[in-house]
């Protein structure tokens, strides 16, 4: 018989992937929905579909780590396993309600911690590997960004534009019995090549989403002699995700989220490739990290970098009168274009429903490093320094409350 804390922890888990899939989706999908490529009920399922692909595949390796390796598997009794669970839905409400990206993965991992202090039975080696990971993946995520921002975003910039169709994308033809669907006669090639990049890499996104994720859902209730079988707890995760995508997420894909409305399309599909690369990377070593981090410090390094093209590293290394000290931010990547050069639309103009610039012909050569001019960079800012200190702040409380909350909780429980 099924007792009642078991039940209680399903129905906690379902509340913990049904936010996680109304969050995510909005964020692998909103450039394609706001293109009008994908409608929102097709974002929704390519979610699921892809989100279940990473979850069933890569996700294992991340939910036996979090279910049976940082402590034993013995450990998550059913209170515990509810109580893991609740601060991990706590850290959920905690980061709507001051609109920061909090990581799931590492409050999930605290709340983990704060049963194996309590317990004795921490793997203190493990969770040694997995803090320097959370250390170095933003790290890198930021350098590859950086990278990309100074050298090679400028050129993709300038000849890779993506359109924002009036009627979406595929339509279909309900001339006959049966509706057949076919291209928009408006798109160019340039178009389908651009509109099919934006939506394989927001199913990419959801891949790495799912792998990632779906032990934050339920690996507190999956191990030896716990209540779901691994596989068990990735169909339930799935099946919470896609609450989430069919229902709250549609809102999300409206707004496509205030914090990223400057964020060009280009840019956000950068970040996807390389912020899902990142934590792909990680699950499939079985290593819980967040998506949310690594996205977002690939989106401050990648307008650091953009806006580092306005003098030569030396330059930097010796500032003169000609170039001071720059102050750089990743308003940049809004901001630093010529004015001649191509304005492909942001996921703002798409969320305004406004047109996209026009592309002038005959485009003059990107300017070398050191010779374009600095970006005004208060002109659109994405991340303010209020923001980012509020966001890095945020990132390192909630773990840290989630040890501190969980600990005394568990000394009771156990």
């Amino acid at each position: 018989m099924v007792s009642l804390l078991t039940v209680a922890g399903i129905v906690v888990a379902i509340f913990v992937g049904f936010n996680i899939g109304g969050s995510s989706t909005g964020v692998a999908f909103g450039p394609a929905v706001g293109s009008r490529l994908v409608r929102k009920a097709t974002a929704a399922a390519l979610f699921v579909a892809f989100g279940f692909l990473g979850a069933w595949t890569v996700g294992r390796n991340v939910i036996a780590t979090m279910s049976s390796s940082i402590v034993p598997a013995t450990q998550f009794t059913p209170a515990a396993s509810v109580a893991v669970l609740f601060f991990t839905g706590a850290s959920l409400l905690i980061s709507n309600l001051y609109g920061v990206p909090a990581s799931t993965s590492m409050t999930a991992v605290g709340s983990i911690v704060g049963l194996g202090l309590a317990s004795n039975t921490l793997n203190e080696a493990l969770m040694f590997t997995i803090v320097s990971a959370w250390i170095v993946a933003p790290l890198l995520s930021f350098a590859i960004g950086v990278v990309v921002g100074r050298y090679i975003y400028p050129y993709l910039d300038r000849y890779v534009a993506f359109t924002k169709f009036e009627l979406h994308f595929i339509q279909l033809d309900r001339s006959g019995t049966i509706p057949r669907p076919y291209v928009n006669p408006n798109a160019s090639p340039k178009d389908i090549v651009g509109s099919l990049s934006v939506v394989v890499i927001a199913c990419y996104m959801a891949f790495s989403a799912g792998a990632s994720n779906a032990a934050n859902a339920v690996a507190p209730l999956v191990g030896e002699g716990g209540a779901l079988t691994v596989d068990q707890g990735v169909l339930l995760a799935v099946f919470a995700f896609g609450l989430g995508s069919f229902t709250i997420a549609r809102r999300t894909l409206e707004t496509v989220g205030d914090d990223i409305t400057e964020l060009p399309i280009l840019a956000s599909l950068i970040v996807s490739v390389v912020g899902g690369t990142v934590i792909t990377i990680l699950s499939y070593y079985g290593i819980p990290a967040s998506l949310a981090v690594s996205t977002t410090s690939t989106i401050i390094g990648l307008g650091w970098g953009r806006a580092s093209r306005a003098a030569t590293l030396v330059e930097f290394a010796t500032p003169t009168v000609e170039h001071p000290d720059l102050e750089i931010s990743t308003g940049a990547l809004a901001t630093s274009r010529a004015e001649d050069a191509p304005t492909s639309p942001t996921i703002g103009d798409i969320a305004r429903h406004e047109d996209p610039g026009e592309m002038p012909e005959g485009l003059p050569p990107v300017p070398d490093i050191g010779e374009e001019g600095p970006a005004e960079l208060d002109e659109r800012s994405l991340f303010d320094p209020s923001a980012a200190k509020r966001i890095v702040t945020m990132w390192l409380l909630t773990p840290s409350l989630a040890v501190l909350a969980s600990y005394p909780v568990f000394v009771v429980l156990l």
